[in-house]
């Protein structure tokens, strides 16, 4: 377990520190092509992380008000009819994820979680290991998307 939680953690990191180093006006600029802002993406990648690797493995899931409404898969701020929260707000909850992953490191990875999950793309979860390793995969593809509209931002400015 202690290897996958290190590349998570690496993961996690690299978002935070790159994301840190953005100009507060991008974080809400959605590019042509895109659906979504970084803004919201950092939303995303924190309410998938609380419903994959806290509540799927049976620990205590913590949503702030409006996330599910806000983040979730299928969501977009074009719909948004509620305030978002600020930038530094998702950053801290983004780094106290990473503090609360204590509770994991006592478990193996083929421990099986509560419920067999399965994600709308088809992925099938059955084990601790299957969630921390989805959700890496899954931080993954997020920075990537904030890196692509900050270079697209950076583009036409």
């Amino acid at each position: 377990m202690d290897e996958l939680l290190k590349q998570l953690q690496f993961a996690r990191q690299s978002t935070i520190d790159y994301v840190k180093q953005l100009e507060e006006r991008r974080f809400e600029v959605m590019p042509k092509g895109f659906n979504n802002h970084i803004k919201w993406n950092l939303g995303h990648i924190y309410v998938a992380f609380e419903n994959i690797v806290f509540r799927l493995t049976g620990e205590n899931a913590k949503f702030p008000v409006n996330f599910p409404e806000l983040f979730s898969p299928g969501t977009s701020p074009k719909q948004w009819t509620m305030k978002a929260p600020e930038t530094t707000e998702l950053i801290t909850l983004l780094e106290d994820q990473l503090e609360r992953l204590d509770s994991l490191q006592s478990k193996s990875l083929d421990h099986p979680i509560p419920e067999e999950y399965t994600t709308s793309t088809g992925a099938k979860f059955l084990t601790i290991g299957d969630c921390v390793s989805f959700i890496i995969y899954h931080e993954g593809m997020h920075f990537g998307i904030i890196k692509s509209i900050n270079q697209v931002l950076q583009e036409v400015e």
